[in-house]
C-alpha cells in the first residue's frame, strides 16, 4: 500500500542531473568511440576527447497533486532540460525522476509531432503516445479538431503549419488526454491573442484538479498562474518558494545583471524578512459599521526600518511612501473611487540625470494591476545632486479593489523610459487591505461615472 506521501506526490526529483559532451570537432566524436577503449585494453588510463557540459546537477524537488509550479531562470539555465527530464524525453546521467499519474507535455515547437504526417495522423499518432486507445481518439478527434481551430489544414502535413498552427493543435491534444501533470514550456508564447486566451482558460480549469508545470519569461502569467516558483541558475536550484518573492528576487537580480553588462554598478539586497502579516495588523474603525457595504480600503503606514527586498545602484533612495486622501491629509482609510495621491519621497545622495519616478500596485499574488511613472509627465530631464530631496505626487480615482490583500512597489530610476539605471526600488514599500467590496468579478473595477437604463419602445 501507498503512503499518504506518496498519494500525494506527483512528481518527485531525486538528485537530478543531466551531462552533455562536448566535441571541439566532429573527429573527436569518433576518436571518443574507439580510442578509450583500446587504451583501456593495454591498461593505459584513458582519455577524452570531449568536455563536460552539465545542464543539470543535484536537482531536489518534491510537486504535490495540484500544485501550479512555474520554473524560471535565464536561456540556458536548464529549465527545457528539466522537463524533459520529467516527461521522460530524456534520460538522466544521475539521479531519478518519478511521476505518479500520466503525463501531458508541450515543449518545444513541434516536439512529438512527425513533420510528413498530415494533422490527424499526429493526432493519433501523439493520443497513443500518451497511452490513448484508439477507440477513445476516435471519440475524441472531433472535439481536439474544433479546440485546436485549424479546419481543413488537418488533412495537410504539419510541415506547412505554421508556429501558431502547431501550438493549436499540440495543445488540442493535451487538452483531451486526460493528464494528470501538464507540462508546458512556452507554448503560449506563439499564436494569436484568442487562441492564448482559450489555453488560459483551459489551464485555470485544469488547476482545479490536476498539477500544472509551467515555464514562462512572462512573469505576469507566472504570478497569475502559479502558487509557487522554482528558479534554476546555471543548472541548479537558485531559489524555491511562493511565485510572487521568486519573482521579485529573478527582477532584481536580471535587472543588476542587465546594467553590470552596460558598465554600471548596482547591487541587489535579499534581505532575510517576515512578510507583513496585515491580518494581525489591521485597523479597527468605528466607521467602518457604516461603511460596510462599500469599497473600504484600509492603509498600513511605510515603514522605513522594516525588512524589504530592495535593489538599486543606491544614487538615491525612497523615505517616505504614503497615500494621501482629497484634502492632502495622510490617510489610512479611503474608498474605491475616492480621489487619492500617492506621495513618494527621495533623497539623492550622488549627482543623477534623468530622474524618474514610478509606482505600479499589485496583488496577493504580485501580479501588477496599474502604475505609472513621470517620465512622458515631463520634456525636461529631472537633474538630482547629492543631499537633494524630490517629492513625486500621482493623483488618481482608487479603483473598485475585490477584498484582499495589496501592496505597491516604488521606484526611482536615471537615465530615460529604455534604457534607465534603477537607482532604489522597494517591493511592497505600502501595503493595504480592501475589506468589504461591491465588487465579485475582474481584477479591479472602474468607478461609473453613470448607469441608467431607459425604456426606448414598449410592445404594448
Amino acid at each position: 500500500m501507498c503512503s499518504d506521501s506518496v498519494k500525494q506526490t506527483a512528481v518527485e526529483v531525486q538528485g537530478l542531473g543531466k551531462r552533455y559532451e562536448i566535441y571541439r570537432a566532429p573527429q573527436d566524436r569518433l576518436k571518443q568511440m574507439i580510442l578509450p577503449r583500446l587504451a583501456r585494453m593495454i591498461g593505459r588510463q584513458p582519455k577524452e576527447y570531449f568536455r563536460e557540459f552539465w545542464a543539470l546537477r543535484n536537482v531536489d524537488l518534491t510537486i504535490t497533486r495540484g500544485e501550479t509550479v512555474a520554473i524560471i531562470g535565464q536561456n540556458g539555465s536548464g529549465k527545457s532540460t528539466f522537463l524533459q527530464l520529467v516527461c521522460g524525453t530524456l534520460f538522466p546521467t544521475q539521479g531519478q525522476v518519478q511521476r505518479h499519474g500520466r503525463v501531458a507535455a508541450l515543449l518545444e515547437l513541434g516536439a512529438g509531432f512527425n513533420p510528413e504526417f498530415t494533422g490527424e495522423e499526429n493526432v493519433y499518432l501523439s493520443g497513443m503516445l500518451y497511452g490513448l486507445s484508439e477507440k477513445q481518439l476516435k471519440e475524441r478527434y472531433q472535439s481536439i479538431i474544433e479546440f485546436s481551430e485549424i479546419g481543413d489544414f488537418v488533412s495537410q502535413p504539419v510541415k506547412t503549419y505554421s508556429s501558431g498552427m502547431y501550438v493549436r493543435l499540440a495543445f488540442a491534444i493535451a487538452a483531451h488526454v486526460d493528464a494528470d501533470v501538464l507540462v508546458v514550456d512556452e507554448a503560449l508564447s506563439v499564436g494569436d491573442v484568442r487562441f492564448t486566451q482559450k489555453c488560459m482558460r483551459f489551464l485555470r480549469e485544469f488547476q482545479k484538479n490536476g498539477t500544472l508545470l509551467f515555464v514562462s519569461h512572462d512573469v505576469g502569467a507566472v504570478t497569475s498562474l502559479c502558487s509557487r516558483a522554482v528558479w534554476l541558475d546555471r543548472g541548479s536550484v537558485r531559489m524555491d518558494g511562493s511565485a510572487k518573492e521568486v519573482v521579485e528576487a529573478y527582477l532584481a537580480e536580471q535587472h543588476v545583471l542587465d546594467r553590470k553588462a552596460q558598465g554600471v554598478s548596482v547591487t541587489a539586497a535579499k534581505k532575510a524578512r517576515a512578510r507583513a502579516k496585515m491580518e494581525a495588523r489591521d485597523v479597527v474603525d468605528v466607521r467602518l459599521e457604516g461603511l460596510k457595504d462599500r469599497n473600504v480600503t484600509q492603509v498600513f503606514e511605510f515603514d522605513p526600518d522594516a525588512d524589504k527586498s530592495a535593489f538599486g545602484a543606491g544614487g538615491a533612495s525612497i523615505v517616505n511612501v504614503a497615500l494621501l486622501d482629497e484634502d492632502g491629509n495622510q490617510t489610512q482609510l479611503l474608498q474605491g473611487g475616492e480621489l487619492v495621491t500617492l506621495e513618494i519621497k527621495v533623497e539623492v545622495h550622488a549627482e543623477l540625470s534623468g530622474l524618474i519616478f514610478g509606482f505600479y500596485v499589485k496583488d496577493r499574488l504580485g501580479q501588477r494591476l496599474f502604475g505609472d511613472n513621470t517620465h512622458l509627465s515631463y520634456e525636461d530631464l529631472i537633474e538630482g545632486a547629492a543631499e537633494d530631496q524630490f517629492r513625486a505626487s500621482f493623483q488618481f480615482r482608487m479603483p473598485v479593489m475585490p477584498a484582499g490583500a495589496y501592496s505597491i512597489d516604488t521606484a526611482v530610476a536615471s537615465g530615460t523610459q529604455l534604457d534607465h539605471t534603477q537607482q532604489h526600488w522597494l517591493h511592497d514599500a505600502l501595503q493595504f487591505r480592501t475589506v468589504d467590496s461591491t465588487m465579485r468579478h475582474g481584477l479591479i473595477g472602474i468607478p461609473m461615472l453613470r448607469i441608467s437604463v431607459e425604456k426606448e419602445r414598449s410592445v404594448a
